[in-house]
């Protein structure tokens, strides 16, 4: 692994850290008055305690139900108005609502969503948005990203294919640990998803990790969707692909079997056909016209991206596409939510 890589990584978040600290400052954001836009649509995946474990390259996905509470708090100090995303284009387009307005969204049918994350909306009577992937419901597709931490976190070494030929991978030290973590992700981008998948479950089983046992202990099953469902009214559920694929690196009919089947599945499972679509992966290779396409095709008229950025006009002729801003477990502050809340960081990026 060459050396910038490794210095990239450990300079982003303390990069990041900064520009919030700057953003978050009134004097700063009062510069830009009108960088907020017509506000926000969040993004979760775990709402849950801190776990305080030293490895936990997933933890970035993790914030507590405190910190959501703040974010929401934030949200209608700021005078937005929370609704569910699907409401949004209409509400966007309508030349006589003047107002600003809140989304809220969690990725991939996480447990915790609904035991920590649902009574928190229901005590603001804050509507919100799960994206379920099917694969994890049914227990036939497992979370890489999590089998991998569960892999490297139990062993000093294993051996593994990254493409090279079988090596021992050392994971001794926190940092080796990290540097297997990125190369797995890597890994995840450079061969096809399904066998990467597939190679990385074999490994993980080699060592005593089991896949799918992870995907059973974190997502709700199908019954469990069922009795949220009919137990909070706030909720609805959107699609998330069949199996959390990159959309973009897939041929056009196994696109379309991606999105539509994941509708019928999540459908059958609540019994509300999904109303909008989140895009899997934060990479900005995992989204692309021909995915927009095969969303818009299956009549869905919101998909969501994790581009960041604020809601505006303009965006009225790209429903399927709306950024999303990232609550992200690394920065769990209330200022922090007051300057994303403001637009300036990406009013500064752009």
């Amino acid at each position: 692994m060459s050396f910038w890589p490794n210095v990239k990584s450990r300079l982003k978040y303390p990069l990041i850290r900064a520009g919030l600290e700057i953003t978050a400052l009134r004097p700063v954001r009062a510069l830009f008055p009108k960088a907020g836009g017509r506000g926000v649509i969040w993004t979760l995946h775990h709402v849950r305690p801190e776990a305080g474990r030293a490895y936990a390259p997933n933890a970035y996905l993790a914030v507590t139900p405190d910190f959501l509470a703040e974010a929401i708090e934030e949200s209608l100090a700021a005078g937005l108005t929370p609704v569910h995303l699907h409401d949004l284009p209409a509400l966007l387009a309508d030349p006589q609502d003047a107002r600003n307005f809140v989304a809220f969204t969690l990725d991939d049918g996480y447990r915790n969503n609904r035991e920590f994350a649902a009574p928190v909306f229901r005590r603001y009577g804050v509507p919100y948005t799960i994206f379920i992937t099917p694969g994890f419901v049914e227990r036939s597709r497992s979370m890489w990203w999590e089998t991998a931490e569960a892999l490297a976190a139990g062993r000093d070494s294993f051996r593994f294919d990254f493409g090279s030929g079988e090596e021992w991978v050392a994971s001794r030290s926190l940092s080796e640990k990290s540097a297997v973590f990125e190369r797995f992700a890597r890994f995840i981008r450079a061969v096809d998803e399904d066998e990467a998948v597939a190679r990385i479950d074999a490994a993980a089983a080699a060592y005593g990790v089991d896949p799918l046992a992870i995907v059973d202990d974190l997502t709700m099953t199908a019954a469990e969707l069922a009795d949220h469902a009919a137990e909070d009214a706030l909720v609805h559920f959107g699609g998330h692909t069949m199996t959390h694929a990159n959309l973009c690196r897939l041929d056009e009919a196994r696109q379309r079997f991606e999105v539509e089947t994941s509708l019928d599945r999540i459908e059958s499972y609540v019994g509300v056909r999904p109303r909008s679509f989140s895009y899997p992966y934060g990479w900005a290779s995992a989204f692309c016209a021909a995915a927009e396409r095969a969303v818009a095709g299956a009549g869905i008229e919101v998909g969501v991206t994790t581009r960041p950025g604020v809601l505006h006009p303009g965006l009225l002729n790209a429903t399927t596409r709306l950024p999303r801003v990232s609550l992200n477990g690394y920065y769990q502050k209330r200022r922090y939510v007051r300057a994303l809340l403001s637009g300036v960081p990406f009013k500064l990026l752009a």
